[in-house]
């Protein structure tokens, strides 16, 4: 579906004169009205109806489901309604738009009921879930050459599947009158700056060799923690026929791959079922982070009778990344020093986003300091936010966790610290590059790895990493199974997690018996990549202190390169008791003051058990606990089940555990 704004001069009446005259001007309206109805009813599919008049200028709209052009039908219009224009000027607009024509039209009585033009065309869900669908609406730009096309994808460094996909779209029949998409497209890219290019670059091409019929496409975000309403991304397919939907799917804040929480199987159902349903009539681009291969990979398993074309931008090389920043300085007008290539990594990779970077921030010092000598000794803006306390929903989030003093404290002594290594760098004061990696130990449950999500998103919240996600990694992510493979496996999961956090979980197996050397050049990978890449990514060796403290004994190149010991304390029993609460009222329920003295009791009794699970103890109790109120309730007389007893948890369905105790040695022989 298509729609148009129209707009036209008509020269053969003195528009202004008659609009003055209100009799007259009603008159107009109810005879372009009563003609406009008249033309629409002739045909299926199209509906054509003027906006507004204003000085003999008139505005026009066309919804159209047909191929037919839409200038000779705004012609005929014009024509029909008996008003003499001279050329129309043709726009392919947005659905939103559209909505204000077909309001302005409503308002003047050009047409008789808006709502029913929604109707008719199957879209008046969409227009009231708008805004709830996340929906941005975009119109392809003026006409790409084959040429341009291909240089957007270079200076994408998307050599190696947008330039393929482009072979095969320009190699392809064009003029076809059978319509359809013999495939659609995953989009994987970190950068919305860098997601935007590929998602235009690639719908020019395909709008050029008529594979698309509409240069408008739709971009969604989609999260897997907000409700998404089926019925209006139903309409939205349906009113994109013709063009393309792009799904941006988000996952939870610093989640990446997630575990599928949060009702992301039902999400991701919801989409799928809409793209094999229109897959013939509207393209789907699913763009995902390159972090999510668990999340594609249940798209993939629900698109499987679909031809799925991957595009992503390549890692760029030192030599590849080196003729990148040249041709942003050619570009530029500028000429390419040394300041800008040193600030490569001759063993490093890079995506677009990274070099853009790069280059941005030497132009700007360049600008300020050589072009412009005058500026040189005026603070950048990141030196004053340096001075800033630390800031952003994620800090908030990390402060309202219960317990974590200790966490806490240490965590906002390295904020302060990154930042006052930005302020000697905006300042050109000579350091040695700091250690900035970090070790967390503690007892399982003690939130170790959800303290490194939020300590990842608070740095990118502060300026101090480009993307704050997490990637978190075992020694079965580290360690190939065969010779040569370790070293290529770690560089892969650093490059990954480059611009946030690389969680490393249980660091100490790498140095246990199982595979040798294997975990050996694992470690020792760990230690090149760490002084390699320390500008814009942070590693965190998370594990039990003892254990810990014994690994980096014994390699003392990790220890000199991490900076803060971080330790996560067991919780006490009112720890626990709080925690008990907050995860209670996740679940919609809460917790009686019996439920929770019961509780307290319960956790003085298990914490003394060296295998106590601190916050996945308490996560389990209350599942058990649910299980029990839910056994209870149905013992109940119905008329005497309230919404209080239904979200109640009670101190009888807490269940006391039963403590082990050591074995005693059996004696042989005889005993006194």
């Amino acid at each position: 579906m298509r729609y148009y704004k129209i707009t036209a001069r008509a020269a053969d009446r003195d528009w202004v004169k008659e609009y003055k005259d209100r009799e007259k001007r009603n008159d107009i309206i109810r005879e372009i009205a009563d003609k406009s109805e008249e033309f629409n009813q002739k045909t299926a599919g199209r509906f054509a109806f003027v906006s507004g008049i204003d000085r003999g200028r008139i505005t026009a709209g066309i919804i159209s489901r047909g191929p037919e052009s839409v200038g000779n039908c705004a012609r005929t219009f014009f024509r029909a309604l008996g008003l003499r224009t001279g050329e129309p000027d043709v726009t392919e607009i947005t659905f939103s738009s559209a909505v204000s024509l077909i309001r302005n039209a409503d308002c003047w009585d050009f047409i008789e009921d808006d709502e029913e033009v929604y109707e008719t065309f199957g879209v008046h869900l969409l227009r009231e879930y708008y805004g709830r669908l996340d929906l941005k609406e975009s119109i392809l730009g003026e006409r790409c050459d084959r040429e341009t096309l291909y240089a957007a994808a270079e200076d994408l460094l998307a050599e190696e599947t947008l330039v393929p996909e482009l072979d095969r779209i320009y190699s392809g029949k064009t003029g076809c009158k059978a319509f359809g998409h013999p495939v659609h497209y995953y989009v994987e890219t970190d950068d919305r700056e860098t997601e935007g290019a590929l998602v235009k670059t690639l719908l020019g091409a395909l709008y050029e060799n008529g594979r698309l019929r509409s240069r408008r496409y739709s971009v969604v975000d989609v999260c897997p923690w907000r409700d998404l309403p089926k019925a209006a991304l139903d309409q939205l397919y349906g009113s994109a026929e013709d063009g393309a939907v792009v799904i941006r799917y988000v996952p939870a804040p610093g989640d990446g791959d997630s575990e599928y929480a949060n009702g992301e199987i039902d999400v991701i159902d919801t989409i799928c079922e809409r793209v094999m349903e229109y897959r013939n009539r509207t393209l789907t681009l699913i763009s995902l982070p390159r972090t999510c291969a668990k999340t594609k990979k249940l798209f993939s398993e629900r698109l499987g009778p679909l031809g799925m074309v991957d595009i992503r931008e390549n890692l760029a090389g030192a030599e590849r990344a080196e003729a990148y920043l040249k041709n942003k300085c050619r570009a530029r007008h500028i000429r390419c020093d040394r300041d800008l290539t040193g600030r490569l990594d001759g063993a490093g990779q890079y995506l677009p986003d990274d070099l853009r970077k790069i280059f941005e921030e030497w132009y700007n010092d360049k600008m300020r300091t050589k072009i412009y000598p005058q500026y040189r000794n005026v603070a950048v803006s990141r030196e004053e936010a340096a001075r800033e306390v630390a800031c952003g929903p994620a800090i908030e989030e990390l402060n309202g966790m219960i317990g974590l003093s200790a966490a806490k404290d240490v965590i906002m002594k390295a904020l302060a610290y990154y930042k006052m290594q930005r302020m000697y760098s905006d300042r050109g004061i000579s350091q040695d590059r700091p250690a900035m990696h970090m070790v967390f130990t503690g007892n399982p449950g003690t939130a170790k790895t959800t303290v490194a999500r939020l300590f990842a998103r608070i740095m990118r919240e502060n300026g101090l990493l480009s993307k704050g996600h997490l990637v978190e990694v075992g020694r079965g992510d580290l360690v190939g199974k065969f010779v040569g493979w370790t070293a290529p496996t770690v560089k892969a999961k650093f490059n990954q997690a480059m611009g946030g956090v690389l969680f490393i979980d249980e660091a100490y197996s790498l140095a246990d018996d199982r595979g040798g050397s294997f975990g050996d050049e694992a470690i020792n990978t760990i230690v090149q990549e760490m002084e390699n890449r320390r500008e814009d990514l942070v590693v965190i060796f998370a594990g039990y202190p003892a254990e810990m403290e014994d690994f980096l004994a014994k390699n003392p190149g990790l220890r000199s390169r991490i900076a803060f010991h971080v330790p996560f304390a067991d919780y006490d029993s009112a720890e626990l008791c709080g925690i008990a609460r907050m995860i209670a009222a996740s679940k919609g329920v809460t917790l009686t003051d019996g439920a929770v003295a019961k509780l307290s009791q319960v956790f003085d009794a298990v914490r003394a058990q060296p295998d106590f699970g601190n916050g996945r103890y308490v996560r389990n109790v209350i599942e058990m606990s649910k299980l029990n109120q839910a056994s209870r309730i149905m013992t109940i007389d119905p008329d005497h089940i309230t919404d209080e007893v239904l979200t109640s948890i009670e101190a009888d369905d807490i269940e006391i555990p039963v403590i082990r105790t050591a074995p005693q040695k059996r004696l042989i022989g005889f005993a006194s």
